[in-house]
């Protein structure tokens, strides 16, 4: 493969990848990694590394979108921000410790329980506990649906749960290089009780400063390499600017299902790749 055509099929690969990561709220990474180390045969480290700017890209395609659209609620991002952060510098630390084999596997088995959890009927939004932290800090807020026409209000339950859960999906991010949507967006969707297009909205504008808060280490250990990076990031920026457009189209009931059909496919991806070593 000569050096151009390479560029093109890893730009191509981030493209989709940047889509479905902004429709799904996932990050670009959760299938830019898989793709270029199953497809391309990419070293996992440079994959990784490209992938973490991938992130960035897909986060910074799709946020302003939708926090035009009131889609993306700025006070519970910023606030689930800080376990985010938090856990992407641990885990990028951690990222030269532990062997990616038993993340693999544990990342799938997560992956997997999260699906299933997404198929399950939510309890409706009165039964949840909304807690004294929510209304201090003001979380509640409405968007308009695109696709019913109707203002939906939404109060989030159990913010100190989300925020526990937060700090894992980032340290998952630092250590494989990944958006970890697949962990934020169930958790929003399930313990918080969020709509969902907030949840993949609200999760899209979290990844860029997630991946931004390792990158940094990944950097000093040699691990972006720039002739890989640069084609996944154009790609990836381009496909996140296209699926923040469709986002608000489409019916919660698609989107949740397209979501625990990816997370199906990545899960059994992660198993695999873990038990082969």
């Amino acid at each position: 493969m000569t050096p151009l055509l390479f560029v093109l099929t890893v730009a191509l690969v981030s493209l989709v990848a940047g889509f479905l990561g902004s429709l799904l709220g996932l990050g670009g990474g959760m299938i830019v990694v898989p793709a270029l180390t199953l497809l391309l045969h990419i070293d996992i480290r440079l994959a990784i590394g490209a992938s973490i700017i991938s992130v960035i890209a897909t986060s910074s395609g799709a946020a302003a979108a939708y926090v035009r659209d009131g889609l993306a609620n700025l006070r519970v991002a910023m606030f689930l921000e800080i376990g985010t952060t938090l856990g992407a510098i641990s885990g990028a630390y951690l990222a030269g410790i532990v062997h990616p084999r038993f993340l693999y596997i544990l990342f799938g088995l997560v992956l997997g329980y999260s699906a299933m959890a997404m198929l399950r009927r939510r309890r409706v939004a009165e039964e949840r506990e909304i807690g004294p932290l929510t209304m201090r800090l003001k979380l509640g807020a409405s968007y308009v649906d695109e696709q019913s026409g109707q203002a939906v209000a939404y109060q989030p339950a159990h913010a100190s749960i989300g925020l526990f859960l937060m700090y894992i999906a980032g340290s998952v991010s630092g250590l494989l290089g990944i958006g970890s949507g697949a962990l934020k967006v169930p958790a929003m969707d399930l313990a918080m009780g969020l709509p969902i297009k907030v949840s993949t909205a609200t999760s899209n504008f979290m990844i860029g400063v997630t991946a931004a808060a390792s990158a940094g280490l990944y950097f000093t250990r040699g691990q972006i390499d720039p002739f890989i990076a640069a084609p996944v990031a154009a790609g990836v920026l381009a496909g996140a600017f296209l699926g923040s457009h469709i986002l608000g189209r489409v019916t919660s009931r698609s989107l949740r299902v397209t979501f625990v059909i990816v997370l199906v496919v990545v899960s059994l991806q992660m198993l695999l790749k873990g038990v082969r070593g």
